[in-house]
């Protein structure tokens, strides 16, 4: 397996490319990125009219997921649940959804504005049992063996450190708990000099890594029973050319994937 080292990446600046992205499209929603946001992309992802319309529109206009996680079916009724990169909340509630509200889900983000739109989001569906913490992906704010499901939506690809960020979600699931995880892969590997720039990290693109050496990382991490159940072209509806240029270019893709620990 290769992989670009943590150590050689500006770490503090890409999450700050990733944050001030983040930021813009929980402020600005209308405003077009280089990748799909909002309702539009939620439907082409296949989340369910049903499933939006009972949420709150302010939630939906900033989500920008790269993918359909609960196609996985893992959240029972009753499970604790963290959302990794919960955004304006649109998982963390259909998770809260699912749980019911014998469950509990953690929402954890690391942009201020997600956190406080989300928060919003939150009571207005009136969810009491979805909480959010303010966090990343490699250092969850989360104890050990502390939740039954991980779901997560296109964060691991922004993640430098990928290994740490695997190993994390092993430590807080429970023996037997399960992940359904949508992000972006490739199919050729990214020039170490493009891997350098933050500001490419926060386009989705640049941090990700090939889908063999993705499943390794999932994999080394302690997961068991790995499927790939979707295959998505999610950079297809990007508004931007060169963008749809360049994920063509790379195959970058969507990948949504189930695992469990053992």
């Amino acid at each position: 397996m290769s992989t670009s080292s943590p150590a050689a990446l500006d770490e503090a600046s890409i999450f700050d490319a990733v944050q001030e992205m983040y930021e813009d499209v929980a402020v600005t929603p209308t405003e077009e990125f280089h990748f799909p946001t909002g309702r539009s992309s939620c439907l082409y992802l296949g989340y369910p009219e049903e499933v939006l319309d009972a949420l709150p529109n302010r939630a939906v206009e900033s989500f920008a997921g790269v993918g359909y996680p609960f196609l996985a079916d893992a959240i029972e009724s009753g499970d604790t649940v963290v959302d990794i990169g919960s955004g304006s909340g649109v998982d963390a509630m259909i998770a809260g959804r699912a749980t019911g509200p014998e469950g509990l889900v953690y929402g954890i983000d690391m942009t201020p504005a997600m956190i406080a739109k989300a928060k919003t989001n939150i009571r207005e569906a009136g969810m009491d049992h979805v909480d959010l913490l303010e966090g990343r992906a490699d250092d969850l704010p989360l104890d050990d063996a502390s939740v039954d499901v991980l779901t997560s939506n296109g964060v691991f690809n922004l993640v430098p450190d990928k290994e740490t960020a695997f190993r994390e979600a092993y430590r807080v699931l429970r023996p037997g708990g399960r992940i359904q995880i949508a992000d972006i892969v490739l199919s050729k590997p990214v020039s170490e000099e493009s891997k350098a720039n933050p500001e490419l990290w926060a386009e989705c693109i640049v941090g990700a890594e090939p889908e063999e050496v993705y499943l390794d990382l999932v994999h080394s991490a302690g997961f068991e029973d790995i499927a790939v159940i979707d295959r998505l072209d999610y950079f297809a509806r990007s508004s931007d050319k060169s963008t749809r240029k360049v994920a063509e270019g790379l195959g970058a893709h969507t990948i949504v994937l189930t695992g469990r620990k053992p």
